[in-house]
């Protein structure tokens, strides 16, 4: 089993280092994917290695995909390459994990129509504009896909993503 984060300068701290040390702590390893590899500075500064760029993803390597928020969430739903490995995880029903501004980019994937998800009340607009159902809970189930709103709500974000990745585990059994 191996998890994957999507992301780019300017992420939310909590909303990508929680989900990566759970991940590990978990015994999952993690690939940090960036539009380039190489160094990440978070909304507040703190820096991170990103060890492989978004072109050079084979989705199938990895079998949990999350997308932290923070502005940065925008410059990777505007990345094709980056849409195409959420198209991927989306498509093939693998746990997917999106908080705060992370959901944009599952709904720029245009396959989110009529599913429910969170994410940061500012972004509310754009995921009903993808025809998205938007709800204004801590976290939100819909199949294989977990969304939350803020770092606050990380808590209720990594209990259900941590089931999805503890179900693909046992069905798989890597």
């Amino acid at each position: 089993m191996k998890a994957l984060i999507l992301t780019a300068n300017g992420f939310e701290e909590a909303e990508l280092l929680v989900p990566c040390y759970r991940l590990r702590e978990e015994g999952v390893p993690v690939d940090i994917a960036a539009p380039a590899r190489g160094r990440l500075r978070g909304e507040h500064g703190y820096p991170i290695e990103a060890d492989r760029a978004f072109g050079d993803i084979t989705p199938l390597e990895h079998d949990v995909l999350v997308v932290p928020g923070g502005r940065a969430a925008e410059t990777v739903a505007e990345d094709a390459a980056a849409t195409r490995i959420a198209v991927w995880f989306i498509e093939e029903k693998r746990p997917v994990g999106a908080i705060c501004h992370g959901p944009l980019v599952l709904a720029a994937t245009g396959l989110m129509e009529e599913r429910e998800a969170t994410g940061h009340p500012s972004t509310a607009f754009a995921l009903r504009a993808a025809r998205i159902r938007y709800v204004d809970e801590e976290v939100t189930t819909d199949g294989e896909i977990v969304t939350s709103r803020r770092p606050a709500d990380l808590p209720a974000f990594m209990r259900e993503l941590m089931k999805l990745v503890h179900r693909r585990r046992a069905a798989t059994g890597r």
